[in-house]
């Protein structure tokens, strides 16, 4: 890596999947105004719909997810009935009338961890209190491990299209530093089932800036994925936060890759995908030409929500689970992380939300930039300001902002459009952080950018 770059790969900055990011949430945000804003929402509306599920059959040390171990399925059980009386309060406060939900995700977590049966009454509900519209995608992420033969074709019989496994590497040495182990042979047995089941996406995660990982190591791996021809892969860094996630005390710091090392194993993950015939998308993802994540970064119709990248354009983001954000067109609501408090809410018949934030005009001027920087290398930042009744000059700070990363080459400015070279696709978030005008500096808030 140029020396030049240290300085921002070493920055911390948010991932920019909402903006405002979390950290500006607000405690003790009022739950009848998320009602409120769920019973304001346009017939019209198109939806999408997130559903947390905070379990795993056993944890992995390099989890920064919210989720834990249950010591029985009672506690899962327990969860989905508090789940689907949440999911029925909510569907009867909606604006917006039914059969258009065009997205439906479930994360965690492993969600998988709950039975077929729970999953399915989860789906009947949602359809029945929001309405499922005919060609809705319906997602969620699993572990390979627990996928049988009776499993991917019971997922697929309910409806569920796409999936995505934690792959992260395929490395012994790796999978056993962070108490993960499942082979290669494994998760291609597992994929060959979900497609002989009906699956027509199927998405891996990797990771780079593991302990015991080498640019040669994860060049393997992403190598052995792609062979796996999943539609999408998503690649991501790993963030030691120890002092936040107690369980990543068990990865030694001396193990972990210093940043010219993450640096360089990103670099070889992107570099052998591509050869691979993966097109890069925006940050950290990479699809097969022919799929819709990388037909709609084509055609800059690309978003970026809690997910990740994505092709969904819905008008709200409704979620439902400990810890879950939704997204409205006034803001964010965030449930309560704790699943007793969650729960106790939802039994007395009140909204589980806990934080959150009104946003303001400018806020969505400015989220619109970033958006557009994190999804296509470049904003029109004067247009989105006109757009949204503000004039340039109310973002001279942020043009103060660029000047040290256009001098190391990682933006430039032609007119009031700022660009990105593609090359420098892993600094995309420090300089749409420039945009941000909530962020201040501070160590351990935020990931740092490589």
């Amino acid at each position: 890596m140029d020396q030049k770059l240290l300085p921002f790969a070493l920055q911390d900055v948010p991932r920019y999947t909402s903006y405002p990011t979390a950290v500006q949430f607000q405690d003790g945000f009022p739950g009848d105004q998320a009602d409120r804003w769920l019973a304001e929402l346009p017939r019209d509306a198109s939806l999408s719909i997130y559903v947390h599920v905070p379990f795993c059959q056993q944890l992995c040390w390099y989890c920064g997810c919210h989720t834990s171990v249950p010591n029985s399925y009672g506690r899962a059980s327990a969860y989905v009935d508090s789940l689907l009386s949440d999911i029925t309060r909510s569907g009867k406060l909606s604006g917006a009338e039914k059969g258009n939900v065009k997205h439906l995700h479930f994360g965690g977590g492993t969600p998988t961890y709950l039975s077929n049966a729970d999953l399915g009454r989860i789906l009947a509900c949602i359809n029945g209190s929001f309405g499922l519209a005919p060609e809705a995608e319906i997602a969620l992420e699993s572990d390979p491990r627990g996928i049988t033969r009776d499993r991917a074709f019971g997922l697929a019989a309910m409806g569920f299209n796409r999936i995505s496994f934690g792959v992260q590497d395929f490395s012994l040495p790796v999978q056993m530093k962070i108490n993960r182990l499942q082979t290669h042979g494994l998760v291609a047995h597992v994929a060959e089932l979900l497609r002989e089941a009906g699956f027509t996406s199927i998405n891996f995660d990797l990771m780079y800036g593991l302990p015991a990982q080498t640019a040669g190591s994860v060049r393997q791996t992403a190598k052995q994925a792609a062979a796996l021809r999943p539609s999408r892969i998503s690649v991501f860094g790993y963030a030691h936060v120890p002092w936040f996630k107690k369980h990543q005390r068990m990865i030694s710091d001396s193990d972990l890759p210093g940043v010219s090392e993450r640096y360089d194993q990103a670099s070889a993950i992107a570099e052998e995908l591509g050869h691979a015939g993966y097109a890069a998308i925006g940050l950290d993802h990479f699809a097969l030409p022919d799929d819709p994540l990388a037909m709609a970064a084509s055609a800059e119709t690309l978003r970026r929500n809690f997910q990740g990248y994505t092709t969904d354009t819905a008008d709200a983001l409704l979620a439902f689970g400990a810890s879950a954000i939704s997204e409205f067109p006034q803001g964010f609501a965030q449930a309560a992380r704790d699943t007793l408090a969650w729960s106790q809410a939802i039994a007395g018949r009140k909204s589980p939300i806990v934080r959150g934030l009104a946003s303001t005009a400018e806020d969505r001027m400015r989220g619109a930039i970033i958006e557009q920087i994190m999804c296509n290398f470049s904003a029109d930042f004067g247009a989105i300001a006109s757009r949204h009744g503000f004039t340039t000059s109310a973002l001279e700070d942020s043009l103060v902002r660029l000047q040290p990363l256009i001098a190391a080459g990682l933006a430039n400015i032609a007119g009031s459009i700022v660009r990105v070279p593609r090359e420098h696709r892993l600094f995309l978030r420090s300089v749409a952080c420039a945009f941000d005008g909530h962020y201040t500096a501070a160590k351990n808030r935020h990931a740092r950018a490589i």
